[in-house]
């Protein structure tokens, strides 16, 4: 995929994070190693998975090494099997052994968001429905998780709370009703940008559509109402299930007829992909690393 400038920015704002909550003033671990030994690895997948993060894993890299020579056998958006390896490294050992870590928990937390988002998309294949993100996102990781799960297929919400609208009940009380909470969205919302309500009942749904709503999300709903609410919405609203959604459950959420599900545990319950890397030395002061190993283009 093309990364935007955006999200290259918050590439390079996660890696220098990362590499100096670990390495700080030093590597004293890496200084067992002679500086000029060069070392060459693998990165083997211990399970089957949709591969993510390889940019956070090669910035890593490149930060404490810039020569360094990554060549990539899976893509982005990929999915990847059990025992598969998925890149070979050769560069200085040293930098390597410091960037490892955590190029490998990039690389493992962003293939398991996609993973993840790739497993609730195939479960409502062939429907209308699109899996959605939410804000519920590890911090720090905001544009990181959700370019995952556009690895994945699923699709964003906004980023932030500066890029989009969602009025929920604590909002609709202080407004004091939901006719006029949307009436203020509407004066107040920049061009392009959504506004969506919450709504907790059939009878808030009513209201929604009344004042005009055209983006609903519907709360904790059961799978009745769910239909029901789509009914009532017919063509006027855009509808989107959201509340605890499984993925046993999310394909019968889907075929309601709702057009979005949201997934909080995209992002937020994931288990890091099992992947490990493998060195192996090269002698002191060679020349370069082994010849034909050329870096691949992503």
């Amino acid at each position: 995929m093309n990364l935007s400038s955006h999200l290259l920015d918050a590439i390079r704002r996660n890696v220098e994070a990362a590499l100096a909550e670990d390495i700080s003033s030093g590597d004293l671990t890496a200084q067992l190693i002679p500086a000029a030994q060069a070392a060459r690895a693998s990165i083997i997948s211990r399970e089957a998975a949709v591969l993510c993060g390889t940019a956070w894993f090669e910035a890593c890299f490149r930060k404490l090494d810039a020569n360094i020579e990554i060549k990539w056998f899976a893509r982005d958006g990929e999915a990847v099997t059990a025992g598969q390896t998925l890149a070979k490294i050769c560069g200085n050992a040293r930098a390597m052994l410091s960037a490892e870590r955590p190029a490998l928990n990039f690389l493992q937390t962003l293939s398991a968001t996609a993973t993840a988002t790739r497993l609730y998309v195939e479960a409502v294949s062939n429907t209308h429905t699109k899996i959605m993100d939410t804000r519920k996102t590890l911090p720090g990781l905001r544009l990181a998780q959700k370019y995952a799960v556009k690895c994945g297929g699923g699709e964003n919400q906004r980023v932030g709370l500066y890029d989009g609208i969602l009025i929920k009940e604590n909002h609709i009380m202080a407004a004091g009703s939901i006719h006029e909470v949307l009436a203020q969205a509407a004066k107040i919302a920049p061009p392009g940008v959504s506004i969506q309500i919450e709504v907790e009942s059939l009878d808030e749904l009513e209201q929604a559509l009344e004042a005009g709503a055209r983006l609903v999300l519907l709360d904790n709903f059961s799978l009745e109402q769910m239909r029901e609410a789509v009914k009532a919405a017919g063509s006027h609203a855009e509808l989107e299930a959201s509340g605890g959604i499984t993925l046993e459950a999310v394909r019968a959420v889907a075929e309601t007829g709702v057009h979005r599900i949201s997934v909080g545990s995209l992002t937020k319950d994931i288990k890091a992909v099992d992947l490990s890397m493998r060195f192996a030395a090269l002698p002191a002061n060679p020349p370069a690393c082994p010849a034909g190993h050329k870096v691949y283009p992503r």
